[in-house]
């Protein structure tokens, strides 16, 4: 799976990202609306965690979904 195919149906993974990051609230996913950048930034300040850091999460959950 690719990012393009997440972003163009964020709708269904939107439920996905909420349970693999649950201090996202359901409004920070509606601003995120399948922005990859978005979603990092959005876990950075969520979880303190780095850029690179949360791209790996983002790459992990993108492969097992």
């Amino acid at each position: 799976m690719n990012w393009n195919q997440i972003e163009g149906n964020w709708e269904q993974f939107k439920g996905k990202a909420q349970t693999q990051w649950g201090k996202l609230s359901g409004d920070d996913l509606d601003v995120i609306n399948g922005n990859r950048k978005e979603l990092s930034g959005k876990i950075q300040e969520a979880y303190g965690k780095s850029q690179e850091e949360a791209d790996r999460e983002i790459d992990n959950w993108m492969n097992k979904n």
